[in-house]
């Protein structure tokens, strides 16, 4: 079993009982404590999980929030970049969908420029950013206000499904797994993501270099569901070769 295999397993083990022992994943994984505290260490990294004496557990909501308020000011400007390039394919006339990451935050600036252009967003920054813009056409999802400063639940979620479609979807998530697909960790967030992703004709996932090999506890998408892989980071051949066999364009 290859590292990251390990890793989303321990992921997976950790939502489902609610904590994990070393000797016992060990066992079950067939590889030796040290290479099991190793595979805490890095999910710790990526905010996974809270490595404790013996084992782990996962990241409770609030201090999650923390983390992604921390990780706002991570990785700036290369996010800045993306989010320009990513605008860059905003025409007069199109209806997208902009999740809740920083990245669509800082796209949101760029679109304020653009004339005739409908935005539909969960993301109370964003709303912020583009609200009273001449020429921009902006639509709220409503419903519970998460501390990530974002509108989620089943409210918001059905408001996407049963109401709106977009020519273009821009979203990031919690990291890009070569043997998965693309993942998140935030479970309120991924329900919306994922109409947002079932109501778009043309899919954009935003991928700065930190996210890739980041392990999440759910997969949001397939390769297969996406069009375009707007980053800044290296990808490796394998990961080249199944963009290149799915007709995945790169946009660096």
């Amino acid at each position: 079993m290859f590292a990251l295999e390990r890793q989303m397993r321990i992921a997976e083990l950790l939502k489902a009982e609610g904590a994990v022992g070393v000797s016992k994943l060990a066992a079950e994984l067939g590889v030796t404590e040290e290479t099991v505290r190793r595979d805490l260490e890095k999910l710790e990294a990526q905010g996974v999980l809270r490595r404790t004496h013996g084992g782990a557990l996962p990241i409770e909501e609030n201090n999650y929030e923390l983390s992604l308020e921390e990780r706002k000011n991570k990785n700036v400007e290369e996010k800045k970049r993306l989010a320009k390039i990513a605008a860059g394919y905003i025409t007069p006339g199109n209806t997208i969908f902009l999740d809740a990451s920083t990245t669509t935050f800082y796209m949101a600036k760029e679109i304020k420029n653009m004339k005739n252009v409908t935005v539909i967003t969960n993301s109370l920054r964003v709303i912020s950013e583009l609200i009273g813009v001449e020429g921009i056409k902006l639509i709220a999802v409503g419903g519970l206000v998460s501390q990530n400063q974002s509108f989620v639940g089943s409210f918001a979620e059905n408001v996407i499904k049963e109401n709106y479609f977009a020519s273009k979807v821009f979203f990031s998530s919690k990291g890009v797994v070569e043997s998965a697909g693309i993942m998140e960790s935030n479970e309120q967030e991924f329900g919306i993501k994922r109409k947002m992703i079932e109501n778009a004709s043309k899919k954009f996932y935003l991928c700065d270099q930190s996210k890739i090999g980041n392990i999440g506890f759910e997969k949001l998408a397939d390769f297969s569901e996406i069009d375009y892989f707007v980053t800044d980071g290296e990808i490796s051949d394998q990961l080249q070769e199944k963009f290149d066999e799915l007709g995945i364009e790169i946009i660096r």
